[in-house]
């Protein structure tokens, strides 16, 4: 495989027990992968799960891959990296990001008010609270006076990305935060975000190399391609379909907005089945790595292989069963990957 680094986002689809997860994680970390990923969607808390996590396991970096900026405050989500980074012996990276309405009003009953703003500000004060230092803070959106950390700071703060899929949000993230998280890019439209995040980087006067790009790619390598590519396009259809317009957006920006507009009115008219079967393969390919394991591997290194990306995150269709994402997490293990 290219330079690389392989991470792995562990399921967000419903688990039968945290336990699972754990040992999704370990097996993740016996198998080489430099980190496990977890979002906080609308299952089990990602805080709690990465604690347990963190604690029994003993290499692996973990980190939340997004927790929506929306649903704690600033200074709470500094107290909790802090706590994440003590529990895992400075093992963690904290994601963040705004997620978007259909979650953030929808489930959460709060406005999705001025997202890029709220991101920049959270950034900045959770890098504040994480130094130790009494924050003191005046912005267009939150004032903070007087909040220090009652215990002792990371000796070595967590590295803080951005979740991000349009231009501006990336952009973002390269002038304010130490990296960024991606999902749901083709290859051309990786390449255009990241031209967005060296911008960003050196609008903030920083060296876009010391950013870090995870690309999160669905996957699914079973010996059984055509049920691994149906278990993909199906997961395709619900984000690009049953989440609002964000997903179906984004596609549009890369030049696949028919399909997009197709998949998401069909679902939205409650032809699920069409939706999917409006995921053709090429569609699929561009987005995701699914069938054998050979094909999987030969796809995912592809998208390592973009300019920029220093880990791509295996990351699972929602309807995979455990024994299914067991065998992507075996198959897509650092070291059975091309060599670039």
């Amino acid at each position: 495989m290219t330079g690389a680094a392989t991470d792995v986002s562990l399921p967000v689809a419903a688990q039968s027990s945290v336990e699972t997860l754990v040992e999704q994680a370990r097996r993740a970390e016996r198998l080489g992968y430099d980190r496990a990923w977890l979002p906080e969607t609308w299952g089990r808390d990602a805080v709690t799960t990465l604690s347990s996590i963190a604690r029994e396991t003993d290499r692996i970096g973990i980190g939340a891959s997004i927790l929506p900026v929306y649903s704690r405050s600033p200074a709470l989500l500094g107290q909790t990296a802090a706590t994440l980074q003590e529990v895992s012996a400075g093992r963690f990276r904290l994601g963040l990001g705004p997620s978007g309405p259909a979650v953030i009003e929808r489930w959460h009953g709060a406005s999705f008010d001025r997202p890029l703003r709220r991101t920049r500000e959270t950034v900045e004060i959770v890098r504040r609270v994480l130094s130790g230092e009494v924050v003191e803070y005046d912005g267009e959106l939150f004032d903070l006076s007087g909040f220090r950390l009652r215990c002792d700071p990371p000796a070595e703060r967590p590295p803080i990305d951005v979740a991000g899929m349009g231009p501006k949000a990336v952009e973002l993230a390269g002038r304010f935060a130490d990296g960024w998280h991606a999902l749901l890019l083709d290859r051309d439209g990786l390449g255009e975000r990241l031209g967005d995040l060296r911008r960003g980087a050196e609008l903030g006067g920083r060296d876009p190399a010391e950013l870090r790009t995870t690309l999160s790619v669905t996957c699914c390598a079973l010996d059984d391609g055509e049920r691994a590519r149906d278990l993909v396009r199906g997961h395709l259809a619900f984000y690009i379909g049953g989440m609002g317009t964000f997903y179906r957006d984004s596609l549009a920006r890369q030049g696949h907005g028919d399909a997009a507009r197709e998949i998401h009115d069909r679902w939205a008219g409650g032809e699920r089945d069409a939706a999917t079967a409006a995921v053709d393969d090429a569609l699929l390919d561009a987005f995701a790595a699914a069938g054998t394991p050979e094909d999987v591997r030969d796809a995912l290194d592809r998208f390592a292989a973009v300019d920029g990306v220093d880990a791509v995150s295996v990351s699972f269709p929602r309807a995979a069963t455990p024994d299914e994402v067991d065998a992507t997490i075996s198959a897509l293990a650092p070291g059975t990957l091309p060599s670039g």
